[in-house]
């Protein structure tokens, strides 16, 4: 498949945008693609287009599928395995943010909660166990909020942005106060 101008720009930005948070730029790369094309892709396909090998396709897609950023399908009368995205950029959003939340966010939570209840932790420092009573406090209340506005439909969470948006504004002074 040859990519447009403006594919490939969505295609290289992706994939430099995903090494700064911390993920792979092929498989960045190979999201965007997949999401931009909007269609199912087999590997060679995702190998060819790319102008990466296949090897690290393979292992670009196993990492898309824990993620579950991606899925495998297939087409009657071909063996291989197709792979897509959703569309939807709420459900991506909430499989980036419900996936880092399980898998970077909730274990600090747990080690936080661990080290508080843990004996010997009433013998650190006072200002030591106050910050990390504070940091534990913060996190589990941004975790239950972070669960709350995953919950949310996607109308319903884009008002709720919109309206974030406005109240800092107004609280800011920026704005008059929204109308009743």
């Amino acid at each position: 498949m040859e990519l447009t101008d403006i594919s490939r720009r969505f295609v290289v930005h992706w994939g430099e945008m995903g090494t700064a948070w911390g993920v792979n730029r092929t498989v960045s790369q190979i999201h965007a693609l997949l999401f931009f094309h909007g269609k199912p892709l087999h590997a060679e396909e995702i190998s060819d287009t790319l102008g990466v090998a296949r090897s690290n396709v393979s292992n670009s897609l196993k990492e898309l599928l824990n993620w579950n950023l991606i899925r495998t399908t297939h087409i009657l009368g071909d063996r291989r395995d197709y792979f897509d995205t959703s569309t939807d950029v709420w459900e991506l959003f909430r499989t980036v943010v419900r996936e880092r939340k399980e898998r970077e966010y909730d274990p600090t939570v747990r080690l936080l909660r661990e080290l508080v209840s843990h004996p010997g932790f009433s013998a650190e420092a006072p200002d030591a166990q106050d910050r990390v009573s504070e940091t534990l406090a913060l996190m589990q209340s941004l975790g239950s909020w972070a669960d709350e506005m995953l919950r949310l439909s996607p109308s319903t969470l884009d008002k709720v942005l919109r309206l974030g948006a406005t109240i800092q504004k107004f609280v800011r002074g920026d704005a008059p106060p929204p109308a009743p």
